[in-house]
């Protein structure tokens, strides 16, 4: 069995590490690369980058940000906002990320999957989707949650795996920020469906919510956010947690 991972994720808006409750109000949290630089010393597996408005305001990823972190992590990364084509894809993988994340520009345009999977290998792409149940469907959005989309959320990561999508960061909207618990049932589902692996996002608020995660949920990495940056749960204790329990992480 393939060991879980523990992946805490960092919002960046204006070169800050920010936090919210179902995508908005969103409150200060530090310095991301200070923050990334803590989570690579205190056992954390992977990091995840995002900055939450680059699509929304038309900006592109900061590959200078991607620089600075790639100098004070030694686990990997992955970096995404704005991301939309190989070119902005080449600028993180040049600045030292070692995986980009895509969301909008994928669905606004799918064969963008199939480019970065040619150029860069599957295991680069990792496809970031925020859903959120509608009328009893999951529905797909856009733009940092901002815009509905007609797409269901089982159809949409099925297409991303099989135009070579190497990971998917699947975030609940209606879950997230309130450290209720992950979507257990959706991540599930997802993990299921597919192949590669499934990272669950999204509700984060205790170390059963993990173990849930990781079990019924049947995710390979959970991703959390505030419950990290404000010291609530610290890495090293949950991944004993998980170990005493039964769960495989890595040490």
């Amino acid at each position: 069995m393939l060991a879980k991972r523990i992946i805490p994720c960092l919002d960046i808006k204006d070169g800050r590490t920010v936090k919210g409750i179902n995508f908005v109000n969103l409150r200060d949290a530090g310095d991301p690369v200070e923050l990334g630089a803590a989570y690579s010393e205190k056992g954390a597996d992977e990091l995840v980058f995002l900055d939450i408005t680059a699509t929304h305001e038309k900006r592109k990823t900061m590959s200078e940000l991607a620089r600075s972190i790639a100098r004070h992590l030694n686990i990997p990364f992955t970096i995404g906002g704005g991301i939309t084509s190989i070119e902005d894809a080449d600028a993180m993988l040049a600045a030292g990320a070692d995986k980009v994340s895509i969301n909008s520009a994928a669905v606004r345009r799918p064969e963008l999957i199939d480019e970065l999977a040619l150029n860069f290998g599957n295991q680069f792409v990792v496809l970031a989707v925020d859903a959120r149940q509608i009328d009893g469907e999951w529905i797909v959005h856009l733009n940092g949650g901002r815009i509905a989309t007609e797409i269901r959320l089982f159809d949409w990561v099925k297409e991303a795996e099989s135009r070579g999508a190497g990971e998917i960061l699947f975030t609940s909207m209606d879950h997230d920020g309130t450290k209720a618990g992950f979507a257990l049932e959706a991540t599930a589902h997802i993990s299921e469906l597919l192949s590669i692996p499934v990272i669950a996002s999204g509700g984060a608020g205790n170390m059963e919510h993990f173990y849930d995660v990781f079990t019924t949920g049947k995710a390979d990495a959970g991703l959390a956010a505030s419950i990290f940056h404000f010291n609530e749960i610290g890495i090293g204790d949950l991944k004993g947690y998980l170990g005493e329990r039964g769960v495989v992480v890595r040490r």
